[in-house]
C-alpha cells in the first residue's frame, strides 16, 4: 500500500488550511485546545482517505465538513452523557476579551446551521456556492441562512450596546 501522504498535495493542504480551520473551529467551540484537537482529527481523517479525497472537486469542503461533523458528534456525545445539559467551554479568563465574549454569545444565539454558514462565509471568506458545497446545501439556502444569522447577531451585539 502506498503512503497517501508521500506527495506534497496533502502537505500543501495542511499548510494552507490548518490555521484557518483552527480559527473556524475556535469560533464554533470557544475553546482553543478543543479547536486544535478537532482540526488535528479532521486532518487525520482526510489523510486516511487521501487517495479518494484528493480526487474530489472540493478537498477543502470535505475537510471543513469533516471538522463540523466531528464537532457535532462531540456535542451529541456530551448531551447524552450530561443528560441533555450542554456544557459551555471557556478558555482561560485572562485570555478572553470583551469583544470575543460578545461574539461568542452572539454565535451561541444562532442555530448550528446558521453558525456554520456565518463562520464559513463571513470569517473564512468562502463564496456562497463554496459554503453550500461544503455544507451540502444550495447556495440560495446559504444566502437565506446568512441573512438570518447576520440579523440575529446584529440584535445580540446591540443588546450590550
Amino acid at each position: 500500500m502506498s503512503d497517501p501522504g508521500s506527495g506534497s498535495e496533502f502537505h500543501d493542504l495542511f499548510d494552507r488550511q490548518y490555521a484557518r480551520l483552527v480559527r473556524a473551529l475556535f469560533l464554533m467551540t470557544g475553546d482553543a485546545v478543543l479547536a486544535d484537537e478537532l482540526a488535528q482529527e479532521s486532518f487525520v481523517r482526510v489523510f486516511e482517505r487521501w487517495d479518494r479525497v484528493r480526487a474530489m472537486e472540493s478537498v477543502e469542503g470535505y475537510l471543513y465538513r469533516t471538522a463540523m461533523n466531528l464537532h457535532r458528534s462531540r456535542l451529541r456525545r456530551l448531551l447524552r452523557t450530561q443528560g441533555g445539559v450542554g456544557e459551555r467551554f471557556a478558555t482561560d479568563p485572562a485570555l478572553i476579551v470583551e469583544a470575543r465574549d460578545d461574539i461568542q454569545r452572539a454565535l451561541g444565539a444562532l442555530t448550528p446551521r446558521e453558525r456554520d454558514v456565518i463562520v464559513l462565509v463571513t470569517w473564512l471568506g468562502m463564496e456562497t456556492p463554496e459554503a453550500g458545497d461544503t455544507l451540502r446545501i444550495d447556495a440560495s439556502t446559504v444566502r437565506i441562512l446568512l441573512s438570518r444569522a447576520r440579523g440575529k447577531m446584529k440584535v445580540e451585539l446591540t443588546l450590550d450596546g
